[in-house]
């Protein structure tokens, strides 16, 4: 197998939940704005995605090595493949996909593109991908597996922990992630009070003046 390192630890699965029901917005506003992959989308039917990132880097348009990701993958892993945003050639389809749901995957993340998407669209497992096209992959390599990639600008390591969502895809280290979730859970609970006084008309704006006033 080209380019393998050892498997990471995988994040506590009750961590993960919780990072389950928060959102990739409020995450990224609690790590300064700074994380989030730029230019991918959701391809499946909805739902957020939390998982511990296995992480793959291919050669433009060649899915040999996600092939062997698969046989790596452990329940709850986030398959995140870095195509370096080629988009000529789909890396991912329904079978690699069905693969990956009956082997427990979390998800996929792909900086490239992927294909079968109207299947994919049917279905609640987590895919996110630059762009969908017919044209099928190479299967020639070479590749890495559990090394740092970049997925739209954003450096993944293995081990980190990725969430997933309509607004995009946010990824941290394990070690940030309790404290995280605290913060984030106080900025959730600050966004509700301001929406319970909007509907009560007792907000006063960004800039402290009354709605309406």
């Amino acid at each position: 197998m080209t380019g393998q390192s050892p498997l990471p630890a995988q994040a506590d699965p009750a961590l993960i939940a919780q990072f389950r029901n928060a959102t990739t917005a409020v995450i990224s506003d609690n790590l300064a704005r700074l994380p989030g992959a730029v230019g991918l989308r959701p391809f499946h039917r909805g739902g957020t995605m939390a998982g511990t990132a296995l992480t793959v880097r291919v050669a433009a348009g060649d899915n040999l090595v996600i092939h062997q990701a698969l046989e790596l993958v452990r329940p709850g892993d986030v398959i995140v493949v870095d195509g370096g945003g080629d988009v000529s050639r789909a890396l991912v389809g329904e079978i690699m996909a069905t693969v990956a749901i009956s082997r427990g995957a979390a998800g996929f993340v792909i900086d490239g593109a992927i294909r079968d998407a109207g299947t994919l669209a049917k279905q609640d497992f987590p895919c996110f991908a630059r762009a969908a096209i017919h044209r099928g992959p190479y299967k020639n390599g070479p590749g890495a597996i559990n090394v740092p990639v970049s997925i739209g600008g954003m450096v993944v390591s293995p081990g980190d922990i990725v969430v997933g969502d309509a607004d995009g895809v946010v990824a941290f280290p394990q070690g940030l992630a309790a404290d995280l979730l605290q913060k984030v859970r106080a900025q959730e609970e600050r966004e509700a009070e301001i929406l319970k006084s909007i509907r009560e008309g007792r907000y006063a704006g960004a800039y402290g003046k009354r709605a309406g006033s």
